[in-house]
């Protein structure tokens, strides 16, 4: 019997029970964390394309002329196409706080030409044993006013043969006795927690002859070697030598070096174990370029450029400063600002201000954020050895007549010598002849002429010429060690006082100060070099000694020579960061005091005004200045007065602000 189902009506499904689906605790959980999951990856996915969008932002600003510029100097597009790759990669490799300051900073792009930028460099080993030495003095680095701190080289260099680390053999591992590539995040990460700025050297002209490249070159590899210049024989560098000059004529003289091993010449500009890199090869460019981004994410702000005046090769040309330096600067700026826009380049350019100008690039294709004040520095050591400031005020009228938009770096003293480029034409005129002012000038800092105070030692003496450079402390050659030595209390807080004004001086320039650590306790020359068969045949050492923590202990008590130094500095560097005439960018001149041993500087901004007078003579002065507008007030001791016939004393300063 064939059985049929009843067909249901419409009425009876609307009549059927329904049945109570109750989900349990365990499946709600569920529930909630996939649609957590969801939500969160939802987020994930819109910061991601937030990241994407912002740098393709980047990305196409710069397109255009970053390949225009590759193609002409290489021709060679899959080697562009490469480094486009690896640009994103780096970016995306950026950390979220790394990506936040470049957000901050893209917002407000003159962040560093504020009047409270203070910078400070030394070296790790020296200052703090290692890279968790010196993130235990960030508290001290606070307390010195500074904000920006260089760390001299650090990166893997071959001991003895190092250039005093401008000789990498490893541009992606730290010397091993100043900690790891860690250790460096570490201490940027806690720098950036207190606003404080991470300056390294960038050695782009050369490897060390350690390096893997020149290990592989010198074994014969053709490729390797391409990235340098080698020759089989003397002809093509017997040219190059005929145009180029030489860095080190007496201690490294020549620009070739000749490898027995390897049956070739290789070009090393600076010494024999500091082979100079081929930036003609593609490659290389390429390498240093993802070197140079690798260590931004590592949490650097300010990569110094070493010797970027020599990155490119020319044979009938001197080799410095040609054009392709600038295209290769020029592509690195905007590699950074499209993959870490927060970095600024300083480039080491020794030359005179007006000179180092075409490496600020343009305001429409710019190159380096900031330059050094080499040739100020060098006329600032004359006009203290001569007491007249003729010089260095014809000096200053270069620089303040540039485009506020350029940024130096005013310093009395760096790691390296003094070297006396100063503008012998106008010293003629007044029957200063080169040879023998050099002369003098070496003669009084080490103490033998001039009724000098000063104490240090030359470096590079070349007798043929008679050229020579100096080496000493800012206190030895302000005339503090010759006051302790001899136990004088007299010429002790005279020297004191020198060294106080020329900092006084320094902060009142264009620019961003940066101290030498050791010079704000008053740190002498460090003579224990000569014991360390490494160190002894360069006197730059003598400046370069471990930084005294005991002596640094004395920094608050003004009964001691730390503490008066220490407590006058930060009354100035007080003074300059709530002044707002002391921003990089106001209105700065100088002004005839009708005193050859005094100098006056004025500083301009937003309605302000500031007078700074520098006594840089032995002797009690007067500064014929006209300041008839009112009463001023001196910043430094609270005394109001007029800016006119002001009595200075021996090595004197004010800083007069227009009440």
């Amino acid at each position: 019997m064939k059985r049929t189902r009843k067909k249901t009506t419409k009425q009876e499904t609307l009549q059927q029970p329904t049945v109570a689906i109750t989900m349990t605790a365990e499946d709600k959980a569920a529930a909630e964390k996939v649609a957590a999951l969801r939500e969160a990856e939802a987020a994930q996915k819109a910061r991601e394309d937030a990241i994407e969008a912002t740098y393709r932002k980047r990305f196409d600003r710069h397109f255009e002329e970053l390949r225009w510029l590759y193609m002409e100097l290489y021709g060679n597009s899959s080697m562009f196409a490469e480094l486009c790759d690896n640009m994103k990669r780096f970016y995306m490799e950026r950390n979220t706080d790394l990506r936040a300051s470049d957000a901050s900073r893209e917002k407000r792009p003159d962040w560093y030409k504020q009047n409270d930028m203070m910078g400070m460099m030394f070296y790790i080993d020296n200052f703090a044993g290692n890279m968790k030495g010196v993130q235990k003095k960030l508290d001290y680095i606070e307390q010195c006013g500074v904000n920006y701190i260089h760390l001299m080289p650090f990166l893997d260099t071959p001991e003895g043969r190092s250039d005093g680390g401008y000789a990498v053999s490893d541009f992606r591992k730290v010397q091993e006795k100043l900690g790891t590539m860690e250790d460096l995040e570490h201490l940027t990460a806690a720098c950036h927690e207190k606003d404080i700025n991470v300056c390294m050297d960038f050695v782009m002209n050369h490897t060390s002859e350690d390096h893997e490249w020149a290990k592989r070159a010198r074994q014969g590899d053709g490729e390797y070697m391409g990235r340098y210049f080698f020759f089989d024989n003397w002809d093509i560098p017997a040219k190059y030598e005929q145009t180029v000059p030489q860095v080190f004529p007496t201690t490294a003289p020549g620009n070739f070096t000749w490898l027995p091993d390897a049956g070739h010449f290789v070009m090393t500009s600076f010494y024999p174990y500091q082979w100079d890199l081929n930036y003609r090869n593609p490659r290389v460019f390429n390498e240093m370029m993802y070197n140079f981004l690798f260590l931004a994410n590592k949490g650097i702000d300010i990569v110094r450029i070493d010797a970027v005046p020599y990155i490119w090769k020319e044979l009938g040309t001197t080799c410095r400063n040609l054009q392709q330096v600038h295209t290769i600067v020029r592509m690195m700026r905007m590699i950074g600002e499209i993959v870490c826009p927060g970095i600024l380049l300083l480039g080491e350019v020794v030359m005179e201000p007006e000179k180092v100008v075409p490496y600020f690039g343009t305001v429409e294709k710019p190159e380096c954020h900031m330059l050094y004040n080499v040739t100020t520095m060098a006329t600032t050591w004359h006009t203290v050895a001569t007491r007249d400031v003729s010089l260095l005020k014809k000096q200053l009228d270069i620089v303040d007549s540039l485009p506020k938009d350029y940024v130096f770096l005013n310093y009395l003293r760096c790691h390296d010598d003094i070297g006396w480029g100063l503008d012998y034409a106008t010293l003629e005129q007044e029957g200063m002849m080169e040879r023998s002012h050099k002369q003098y000038l070496n003669d009084y800092f080490q103490g033998y002429a001039g009724n000098s105070t000063s104490r240090g030692e030359l470096y590079n003496a070349d007798p043929v010429t008679g050229d020579a450079r100096f080496c000493g402390t800012t206190a030895s050659m302000c005339g503090i060690e010759k006051a302790g030595f001899e136990q004088d209390p007299a010429a002790m807080d005279l020297a004191i006082r020198k060294d106080l004004m020329l900092h006084a001086y320094m902060f009142m320039q264009s620019g961003i100060p940066v101290l030498y650590s050791g010079d704000e306790i008053a740190q002498v020359n460090d003579y224990t070099y000569k014991d360390d068969p490494n160190k002894v045949a360069d006197s730059r050492y003598i400046h370069r000694g471990v930084m005294h923590w005991d002596l640094a202990e004395k920094r608050n008590d003004l009964s001691t020579v730390e503490g008066k130094m220490f407590l006058g500095l930060q009354k100035l560097e007080q003074i300059r960061k709530e002044e707002k005439a002391f921003v990089s960018y106001a209105d700065t001149w100088t002004v005839e005091t009708w005193e050859k041993g005094v100098l006056c500087i004025g500083r301009f901004y937003d309605g302000e005004k500031i007078y700074g007078l520098f006594n840089f003579s032995e002797y009690d002065k007067t500064a014929w200045i006209n300041g008839n507008d009112g009463l001023y007030v001196d910043l430094i001791s609270g005394q109001k007065m007029k800016a006119c016939g002001v009595n200075i004393p021996a090595f004197g300063y004010y800083y007069l602000k227009k009440l």
